[in-house]
Formats: C-alpha cells, structure tokens, sequence
C-alpha cells in the first residue's frame, strides 16, 4: 500500500491550505485515516482522523483550525488548514489507522509546510 501527500508549501501567518493524500494498494472506502504532523526538535503529533461514515476527530489544539475530510471515490482524504501561525510549521503525514492517535498501520512520506512572514 501506499500514501502519497502533496499540497504543502510556505505561507505567511493568517493564510490557509489544503493538504491531500491519495491512497493506493488498499480499500481505501473501508480505511480509516488520519493526520500527523512533526516540528523541527519535536515528537510526531496526531491531529486528525475520520471513519469511513465520516466521522472525525481532532486533537483540541487544532480544532476550529483544521478539517478533514474524504472523498472515497477519488481514494483521497484532505486536511484544511486555517489561520496558520509560525507554530505550525512541520511536516505533515497521512496515515492509514491510527485515527484517534493510535499506531498507524502506514504513513506517507510526508509534506512540508512552513508559515513565515
């Protein structure tokens, strides 16, 4: 299986983006995922997840912020991304499982996401 992440880049303070993931060698329709993401000098930190009824879940530090969401058909989940602070910068990770913070079953190779003034 795989996961592919794209979308990342450098934004200033205040903007949004949107991070996507495309899944393949799996179910993806079946598959819950989620959201990680890792600072600089920092552990990897989970932030979101979703089922396949759409349900989802996020860290408390992020909520309000952030979305996920999915679109089966096109074997993507998504992570919107609002009012960005410098804080937020790191790499961000898809992951298959580990959708209320446990182990994944696999991550993607990432996406860097920087916001600077």
């Amino acid at each position: 299986e795989q996961l592919v992440e794209s979308g990342g880049g450098l934004v200033q303070p205040g903007e949004t983006l949107r991070l996507s993931c495309t899944g393949t060698g799996f179910t993806f329709e079946t598959s819950a995922m989620s959201w990680a993401r890792q600072s600089p000098g920092k552990p990897l930190e989970w932030l979101a997840g979703i089922y396949r009824d759409d349900s989802a879940y996020y860290r408390d530090s992020i909520r309000g912020r952030f979305a996920i969401s999915r679109d089966n058909a096109k074997g993507a989940v998504y992570l919107h991304l609002s009012d960005l602070r410098p804080d937020d910068t790191a790499i961000y990770y898809c992951q298959r499982g580990g959708t209320t913070g446990g182990h994944p079953s696999s991550r993607g190779p990432g996406t860097q996401v920087t916001v600077s003034s």
